[in-house]
This record gives structure tokens, sequence and C-alpha cells, in this order.
């Protein structure tokens, strides 16, 4: 497509700008999904955002933990919908319950309260932790116990309704900081604790005994079932790792793709179409280097990465995988929601524009002045001509000196980038020009002390011994006073003989070999 420049006082030529070919490699399809959510920041929230959690009920609204704070959020709209602030310390973790009615959050004073969604009301205060409370979980398929950890290194199977616990789960020697109930079974939960470990408790077990323990070997900041509930992740130090419970706690994976502390991770599907596409499940983790990163645990590969401005703290991924939560240390969140068809409206309203209708585009005419300023994104049509200008070649320095026939400063130039291809090519275009000899001839004695030392490095070479033989024999004839009078040149050349002794005595060498194989070889080939 042809560009018409501006009419103005003083006609100037536009010179179109090419499209610079990209340095980044192809995008995999999956990369492309992942990008395909917009990004949206929330940024008014005031301190480090400690946790995320999806209601398991559409529309899925989701909740984020700040400071003495509980804030639900929309997800057409990412705008808060209502705050609970009646906490006495920092909250530190959240859960809803399986039907969506109900959420329960705990805080840094021990203590943990269950809420009215809609009415921000609080039902139960439970009181049994004496340390802060830094985990706390609704099972997938029961409204009737929670479970809880927390610095007291305990574990707290929790009657809801009678705001008591039934079971204390001991056996950890130091912080529970996570856990996560079977999505198949609501009588198995695991843990994790500072101690390095991650153990599986059975509720059933009244005797403070675990069912099985595995060693992450750091900290353990996170750790979430996989969706078939044999397959446990956990998280802690810069590692994500996969366990096999049902093989006895065997490791299967090690992901440590991540350069500092991975903070919190999460599970979630590929896509939301039924079928085997929508059974595609993946691992997501953020860590205090700012990096997102999506992990195939089937193909045991990380499929997509991103980076943040800030250190992250909590991840989570709507169950209708139309929503992505990333909260940072600063208090601002990253949401990355999937445009789908139809939602042409980057906030969920429509416009008010359009009043319920859409806008019909504006075809672009020969009659309108843009018409003539499309750039090379635009799509060409039938009888439009497109005009490109060759990319202009960027010369080196040597290419340049040649062009203007300065061929000494061009042998020069070439032998202080150290680079023997060019050296060579230069070298051959002025024997070429028949200037090469000339150029030695007016070296002076530091010019003349690079191609010496460019000599003793490469004249043994093979592939490059056929020009630079006699180019240094023709040296040390024209040359031999000024080389005489100089200590340093007078070293050159005596390197420069050690390594063409060297080579001779090599080359007799394998003469010798020769003559030892040479009999061998035709007494093989009569038989």
């Amino acid at each position: 497509m042809m560009e018409v420049p501006r009419q103005n006082s003083t006609f100037k030529p536009i010179k179109p700008k090419l499209r610079p070919k990209p340095r980044t490699p192809a995008q995999t399809p999956e990369s492309k999904y992942w990008s395909s959510f917009k990004n949206h920041q929330i940024s008014n929230l005031i301190s480090s955002i400690t946790s995320l959690t999806f209601s398991p009920t559409p529309p899925h609204p989701f909740a984020a933990t700040h400071s003495t704070s509980l804030t639900l959020f929309s997800p057409q709209t990412l705008s808060p919908s209502s705050t609970i602030s009646s906490f006495p310390d920092v909250v530190s973790c959240a859960s809803f319950r399986c039907d969506g009615l109900l959420i329960a959050a705990s805080d840094l004073s021990g203590l943990i309260q269950v809420f009215d969604v809609k009415t921000r009301t609080p039902l139960r205060k439970l009181r049994s932790h004496t340390r802060p409370v830094r985990y706390v979980q609704y099972p997938v398929h029961d409204k009737l116990h929670l479970v809880s950890g927390g610095d007291d290194a305990l574990v707290k199977y929790w009657d809801v309704a009678a705001e008591t616990p039934i079971v204390d789960f001991r056996g950890h020697k130091d912080y529970v900081r996570s856990g996560d109930f079977s999505p198949v079974s609501h009588e198995m939960c695991v843990t994790g604790s500072y101690d390095h470990t991650v153990k599986l408790w059975d509720v059933r077990v009244t005797d403070s005994k675990w069912v099985m323990e595995v060693n992450h070997g750091k900290p353990v900041e996170d750790v979430v079932f996989l969706p078939s509930g044999g397959l446990v992740a956990t998280a802690g130090g810069n590692s994500v790792k996969i366990w096999d419970l049902i093989g006895g706690g065997k490791m299967i994976y090690s992901m440590e793709s991540h350069t500092k502390t991975v903070t919190s991770i999460c599970v979630g599907r590929v896509r939301k179409e039924s079928g085997e596409e929508g059974r595609e499940y993946r691992v997501f983790s953020v860590g205090l280097d700012g990096y997102m990163k999506v992990f195939d645990y089937g193909r045991a590969k990380v499929t997509h990465s991103m980076r943040f401005p800030a250190p992250l703290m909590s991840i989570g991924f709507s169950p209708d995988c139309g929503v992505r939560v990333i909260g940072s240390s600063n208090g601002v969140m990253y949401v990355g929601k999937r445009k789908t068809k139809g939602d042409n409206v980057e906030s969920g309203i429509k416009s008010f524009w359009s009043l319920g209708q859409e806008e019909e585009k504006r075809v672009m005419r020969p009659s309108y002045f843009r018409y003539f300023h499309r750039g090379q994104g635009e799509k060409p049509k039938e009888g439009d001509y497109m005009v490109v200008r060759p990319k202009k070649v960027k010369l080196a320095e040597h290419d340049k000196l040649l062009k203007k026939f300065r061929h000494k400063e061009a042998l020069v130039s070439v032998l202080g980038s150290k680079n023997p291809e060019n050296v060579l090519a230069v070298m051959e275009e002025l024997v070429a020009r028949r200037k090469l000899l000339k150029c030695v001839e007016n070296l002076d004695n530091e010019e003349l002390g690079l191609l010496l030392s460019f000599l003793q490095k490469y004249t043994t070479v093979p592939r490059y011994s056929g020009l630079l033989m006699g180019l240094t024999k023709k040296v040390l004839e024209m040359r031999v006073e000024v080389i005489r009078g100089s200590e340093a040149l007078e070293d050159q050349i005596r390197n420069l003989k050690r390594s063409v002794d060297e080579e001779i005595r090599i080359q007799q060498s394998l003469q010798e070999i020769q003559g030892i194989i040479s009999p061998l070889l035709r007494i093989a080939g009569r038989r």
C-alpha cells in the first residue's frame, strides 16, 4: 500500500519504516492460549496479598486476603463487591465452602471466623490455636468441617457448628504453612510445614498419626492435590515437586525453573471445553523472582512463563478457566481474563454509546485521508500496490574502509577484531587488488605487531596456511630491519618459529604413522 505524505509548506518525503523481524521465537499454541488472558491491574489494596481463592459455584467470585481485610471480587467486572474488615490481625488465608455460601478466614491472632458471603455476617468464631493460623480450608464435599494449621505446628480438624476441634494432628516440628483436601475424598488431607515435610492425614484416625510423609528438602510454602487425587504438588525453595502418593510417596519430577523461593501454586485446566482437551490440567507457580510458570506435569515441561514487576505471593485460577489472579507483595493484583466471543468491552460493561447495539465498523474509502496512511499491519486488498524498500545492509568498519580504498586502515581494523574469517577475507581482497604487500610495507611497529601476532596464531592452521605461509615469508623479507630493532617484535618471531617447528614435528609424526598404516591397509585390501 502506498503512503502519501501530508502537504505542508515545505515538502519532505516520508520514509516508510519496515517492520523489524521478531527476536523472540514463534509462540506455541499453548503459549498463545495463556497469552490470550488480557491483563488488568487492581492496585487499591493496601499490603501484600497473602492468599487468593475462588468460589466453586458460578459465576465464581474470588476472595483476596490483604492486611486486616478480606475482599470479594466479581469475575465479570473485576471490581470489589464487598469487604470484610472485622479481623483483629492480618488475614492469612480464606476458603469457600463447597456451595459458595460461606467463607472461612484465619488471621495471625489465631482466630478463625466463618462468614455469610452475601451478608458478611460472622456466623462462627473458632478459637483453639495458640499461635498465628496460616492455613484454613473446607473439604471438597463437606459443609460441616474444616481443617486449619498454624505456627503452633498443629493441624486441627474442626466441627464448625459446635465451634470445637474434633482432632488435633501432631507430627510437624515447625510452622504449618499450607495444606489441601483430596478432590476425591473429604477424609484425606495433606499439610506442608517449615520442617521440610508434607504429611498425609486421615481425619477418621484419631491417634494423631499421619498416613504418609514425604520430605521436600526445603521449607514447604504450599501444597496442592492434583485432580486425580493420587498425586500431590509441593512448593519450597526454588522448586516444585510432584509426588505419587499411591506409589508410596515417590517423587516423580522436580521443576526448578524459578530462581527464588516459590511462594504459591495452584491447579487449573487448559480449556473449559468438554472432551479430552478439557481434561488437560497444569500446575501454576509464582515466586519471589516475579515469574509465573505454567507446568505441564504430564510431559514434565514448562509450557509458559510470564514476568511481573514485583515479587509474587499468591495465585488462583477459576474453575471455569476464565480468570487467573496473581497477588504481589506490594498490594497489586494482576488479573488475567480470557476474552470470549461476544466480549467486546474490556470492563465487561456494554459501551454507553452502543446502547445495546453493535457499533458498525467504518469502512475505509479512497475519499478518506486516513485511507492513504494505512500501515504495514493493514491487509492489502485487490488493486492495492504495496511498496517495500529493501533493508539497508549495515557494513562492518573494514568493509567501509575498503569501499573508500583505505587499504592499510582496513587491514589494521580487521586485525583488531580478532576474527580470522574476516581477516582472511580482507587479505584475499587486498591480494586481488594487489595492495597487500604495500600495506605490509607501510605498517608501523605497533601495527606490525598485530599482524605478527595473528600470523603466529593462525599460520599453522591447515585451512589458513595456504595464504599465511607465503605472507609470513614476505613479511620477514620486507621488514627484517624493523624486526631486529624491536625486542617485542623479535619475541613474536621466536614464538612464530616455535609454532612452525611444532607443526613440522607433528607432520613428521603423522608421516611415520602413515608409513606404518599403509602396508596394513594394502594387506587388508588384498583379503
